[in-house]
């Protein structure tokens, strides 16, 4: 199947188990935690490369990683509530963007942060799962599932003597581990909303270009071109990005080497002596000139760093190398020479800042970098679009969000994804933001909250690595938290007066999500933890079976059920309701692994259990690989495999017939008809179950009513599925 027109849509939870790498290790169920993490984390992550190849990842990164980052100065400038600002006032201004690209960037992202992966992958949640797998603050942790998870509770025992208080303290308070919980789900949703801002904010600011030679060109016309640009852009992420994805690291190559040399010029042109703004003396003098002022204009100072969080989000996709070399030899001096550049200009045209950045390309390469500008601007837009659609296709993956349609566009690339459903969504809130907000300003506000509280949501994060993992030194982690959470927190305090001004945009659409992701995820965990708790062993249906108003009739039915030490409890119910399970029946479970593609000979595993007919199938496949389950075609498949089986593999026990016999039986049972049987589960809130867990669980049902279906999703045909309706006990 032609890999662009596969409709891989991903089944969650009850329909697939999901064996995780470190990015997400407690979404998924917390007893399958001894997977073989080897085979699931980033291809790079465990390679050593040599220097000729991470110099052309440090290259490629450019396209990827940096395109947020380095395309900021076509908005910091215009974003600054400034008034009349003087000499003194835009050297410290440049001073604080100095201060802040070299704290922030080189400091705290390129050199702290990298270190801080889990199994490969970086990011806030990253994070989060760094922690989950090092103690246990699981958020249904008051029930301790039974598991099979060996590893999960060697790690555990083997750390709980020389925990940290810290630690100890988030495995006793249930509030704080959901507070912990609730806080890296909306550092991944303010990464969402960078998705939705990114585009609106880098085209806009690009397109506005186009007045500087032509005054007659209105604001409005600028902002429905922008707007046409970026519905073209939406509608092409079908077709994903393989066929112009080699052209974004030369695009963003040529835009990192010119500007600084616009920069240069200016520099030598305007006010050569620029660089002594580098002294932390003309920043607090700022701040002490200014006062209220100067701590408004943040707002838009912050965006010097916007993209900084993808140095360590995109982690997993190249190396710590190749992002370090590209950061500390490409980006950070591109953008310490184009601001200096911009400042030099603006201090001897004080009143251009409404267009910082055009405003100081000398006129014979004007369109050149406009060109070069749009381009970048699309890149960078392409870059957010494309990790929104991975950060939900993930999230679906691991429970952390609703079922949507996820397409693979490309056969050996993790990140090439489309969501017709996303992407429907991004591109209505794109266009709106700029037709509604056309304003840089207000864009750019929306932007400060965005960057602002995922740098915060991060240092809080990465402390606690450090206390409760690393074991870093007190006064060594104290000074790293007072240092970030107060230079950050600064920052966020002036964005949130912003807050009627635009910046309520990113806030109450991360706000939004969070709450979806957090609902979702406790509903799917509870429903796992009574599952668990409830399940059906081998010798609790052979008792079920030997009722003698148990019949086994005739057929092939498919049981889907997530767990694997025990069956679904449903099958009791459905025994117990319907008084028959058919002749030949396989408890199907469907693994997801993150690697790209699953070999054949693994994707389908099978085995017998010790009841006559009753066997189990576990489907594997990887983020690449399609999830065919058509019809025959996939029954074919599954009794196929299970027919070499049984030949090669013949059972000792007296209740299995011969394996011929066994065989026969098999192809009777296909012949006789073939159906699938999966569970509608819903929750029965009952009076002794906590306001937390009422509000929550309500607010799950209401998501699953209007989820996608999992069986659709898998391919089973209307005709051939029964669900079974089940109310789980809160």
């Amino acid at each position: 199947m032609d890999r662009q027109q596969s409709d891989n849509e991903l089944a969650t939870a009850a329909d697939v188990v999901v064996l995780v790498n470190g990015s997400g290790t407690v979404a998924a169920e917390n007893h399958l935690l001894d997977v073989n993490h080897s085979m699931a984390s980033s291809p790079l992550d465990n390679r050593v490369i040599g220097q000729k190849e991470n110099l052309v990842l440090a290259f490629k990164t450019l396209g990827v990683v940096f395109g947020g980052l380095v395309t900021s100065p076509l908005y910091v400038y215009p974003s600054m509530p400034l008034k009349s600002p003087t000499e003194d006032d835009y050297l410290g201004i440049y001073s604080i963007m100095f201060w802040t690209l070299s704290l922030i960037g080189v400091v705290k992202y390129a050199t702290i942060a990298l270190k801080a992966d889990d199994q490969g992958e970086g990011g806030t949640f990253a994070l989060y799962s760094l922690l989950c797998r090092n103690i246990n603050i699981g958020i249904l942790s008051s029930k301790r599932m039974e598991s099979n998870s060996s590893l999960l509770s060697t790690n555990l025992s083997g750390e709980s003597e020389r925990q940290s208080r810290l630690g100890k303290f988030f495995e006793r308070s249930l509030v704080s581990r959901r507070v912990l919980l609730f806080i890296a789900i909306l550092g991944m949703c303010m990464l969402i909303g960078d998705g939705i801002l990114t585009p609106a904010i880098s085209v806009l600011s690009a397109m506005d270009g186009i007045r500087a030679p032509f005054p007659s060109v209105s604001k409005t016309w600028v902002e429905a071109l922008s707007a046409f640009i970026l519905i073209l852009l939406f509608l092409l992420q079908r077709y994903g990005t393989s066929r112009v994805s080699f052209l974004f690291s030369p695009i963003m190559g040529a835009w990192t080497f010119f500007t600084p040399m616009v920069g240069i010029y200016s520099i030598i042109k305007h006010y050569p002596s620029i660089f002594k703004a580098v002294s932390p003396h003309y920043l607090f003098s700022y701040f002490l000139r200014n006062g209220k002022e100067g701590w408004l204009a943040l707002g838009g100072t912050v965006l010097c760093i916007t993209g900084s969080e993808a140095m360590f989000a995109d982690l997993g996709h190249f190396n710590r190398s190749s992002i370090q070399i590209a950061f500390f030899f490409a980006i950070y001096p591109s953008l310490v020479l184009t601001y200096a550049g911009q400042t030099a200009y603006l201090i001897r045209h004080p009143n251009d800042h409404g267009d910082g950045f055009y405003k100081f390309i000398p006129s014979a390469v004007y369109w050149p970098l406009f060109a070069i500008a749009t381009l970048a601007a699309i890149v960078a837009s392409q870059s957010l679009i494309s990790a929104t659609f991975s950060v939900i296709k993930q999230s679906v993956v691991l429970d952390y969000f609703p079922r949507v349609k996820v397409v693979h566009t490309s056969s050996s690339k993790e990140g090439e994804v489309y969501s017709p459903e996303v992407n429907f969504t991004l591109m209505i809130f794109c266009v709106a933001v700029i037709l509604i907000f056309g304003d840089g300003k207000d864009i750019g506000n929306a932007f400060g909250v965005v960057v602002s509280m995922v740098m915060l949501i991060t240092t809080v994060l990465l402390t606690l690595v450090m206390i409760i993992i690393w074991r870093t030194p007190p006064v060594l982690t104290a000074l790293y938290f007072i240092t970030f959470f107060v230079m950050e927190g600064v920052y966020v305090s002036a964005v949130f007066t912003k807050i009627t001004e635009g910046g309520w945009i990113p806030f109450a659409i991360s706000f939004i999500l969070a709450v979806i992701m957090f609902g979702w995820f406790y509903g799917r965990q509870r429903k796992i933890e009574y599952e668990v708790t409830h399940k059906i062993d081998l010798d609790k249906l052979n008792l079920l079976l030997s009722d003698p108003g148990v019949q086994r009739v005739p057929g092939l039915c498919f049981f889907y059920t997530n767990i694997q030490d025990g069956l679904t409890p449903i099958l009791g119910h459905y025994i117990k309701n319907m008084k028959s399970l058919h002749e030949v029946t396989i408890f199907t479970t469907l693994r997801y692994l993150l690697v790209p593609k699953v070999a054949p000979h693994e994707r389908i595993v099978v085995k017998k259990l010790r009841l006559k007919g009753v066997y189990r199938c576990t489907i594997q496949y990887g983020y690449a690989d399609s999830l065919c389950l058509e019809g025959n075609d996939f029954v074919t498949q599954v009794t196929d495999v299970l027919r070499d089986h049984i030949r090669n593999c013949p059972d000792e026990e007296a209740l299995i017939s011969s394996d011929e016999a066994e065989i026969s039986d098999l192809e009777d049972a296909k012949v006789a008809g073939v159906v699938h049987v999966h569970g509608k589960t819903r929750f029965h809130v009952g009076k002794n179950c906590s306001w937390f867990d009422r509000i929550m669980l309500a607010f799950y049902e209401v998501l699953h009513s209007n989820c996608r279906p999992a069986l659709p999703a898998l391919g089973v045909p209307p005709q051939q599925r029964i669900e079974v309706g089940m109310l789980y006990e809160a």
